[in-house]
């Protein structure tokens, strides 16, 4: 069956219909109006329009703010949109606004929007300034004035800070100056029994230093979880100062005996310098005496007397080396 033109034009109007209400309501949130003027939240379809064409997810925006509007929080649709082309979270900026109004903590968008900004989950601090965290530190060891080396581990309940969040340290620093103070404390106590017998004067005097000066926590207690006593470390110290000593004086021992040996060879070095002078002065003695009886500078009875007093001179020494055997002999037997 034909179709007469006025039909055919009449579909093709249909279609065109349909295709323009599919794409207005792909690109205009035509529920999403709907769902804010049922909530009570007076946005305009151009607005959600504008959000598009600002690449804007409508959804992201307007959703917050009917969570916000039925929190009884002021809020506006620029704020918003301008936090979330910022790159932050909306949706979480939201309901930390609203955890603070039900908490009674005074808290502002811009400063929630800045905390968001900042890296830092603005809902986990409302509800850590609401429910406060325990935060554990691992053993730390300090050394008493006696030696004995005490671990003490504690745990810290903090509370966050909200007007410090935004440039205020985290845990670690706290953690890291507890240790400090544990670290002190210990070591001022005069011996470690002191220290296990009144174990909260660590607590007590690390709570009174202020040390969440200037990071993203109010410390409300310091309390000692666990306490134990480790090594002797003044014995081990004064153990390896004394095997310090002794390598020290062996090797001072050791170089007083090589400038000995040193010194003994260089005297024996002399003593065979001497020896030697003296054997070529007894070898120019004979040229000496030669010379002088040619001269007539020495008689033939000096020269006889010469000879007994060196015939009687060995015979002496003779004797005396005869004489030594003997009593080496009688030692020995």
């Amino acid at each position: 069956m034909a179709l007469d033109p006025g039909s055919i034009t009449l579909l093709i109007g249909l279609a065109i219909l349909l295709i323009l209400l599919a794409v207005l309501f792909t690109f205009v949130p035509v529920m999403l109006w709907i769902s804010a003027l049922a909530a009570g939240v007076r946005i305009g379809i151009f607005e959600l329009v504008g959000m598009r064409l600002r690449r804007v997810i409508p959804a992201r925006v307007v959703n917050p703010l009917i969570k916000a509007v039925k929190a009884g929080l002021d809020l506006s649709t620029s704020k918003l949109e301008g936090h979330y082309l910022a790159g932050g979270n909306v949706d979480r900026v939201v309901n930390a606004l609203i955890a603070a109004q039900r908490a009674n903590i005074e808290l502002s968008f811009e400063r929630a929007a800045a905390i968001d900004l900042a890296g830092r989950d603005v809902l986990e601090a409302v509800q850590m300034s609401v429910n406060p965290k325990v935060i554990e530190t691992p053993f730390i060891a300090g050394v008493a004035m006696d030696g004995i080396e005490v671990k003490a581990k504690a745990r810290i309940t903090v509370r966050a800070n909200i007007d410090r969040l935004v440039g205020g340290a985290g845990e670690d620093t706290v953690i890291a100056r507890v240790g400090e103070g544990i670290v002190s404390t210990i070591g001022s106590a005069e011996n470690h029994k002191k220290v296990l017998e009144n174990p909260d004067m660590i607590s007590q005097t690390v709570l009174s230093k202020g040390l969440d000066a200037g990071t993203a926590f109010e410390i409300l207690s310091i309390d000692i979880a666990d306490i134990d006593i480790g090594k002797n470390i003044g014995a081990e110290l004064q153990t390896d100062q004394a095997e310090a000593d002794k390598k020290i004086a062996q090797a001072k021992a050791e170089e007083r005996r090589a400038m000995a040996v040193a010194k003994e060879q260089e005297m024996k070095a002399k003593v065979e310098e001497m020896r030697a002078k003296v054997v070529e002065a007894e070898a120019e003695v004979p040229m000496a005496l030669s010379e002088a009886l040619r001269q007539g500078n020495m008689g033939v009875m000096d020269y006889m007397n010469y000879q007994n007093v060196m015939a009687d001179t060995d015979m002496r020494d003779s004797i005396s080396k005869a004489t030594d055997g003997d009593s080496t002999n009688s030692k020995g037997e």
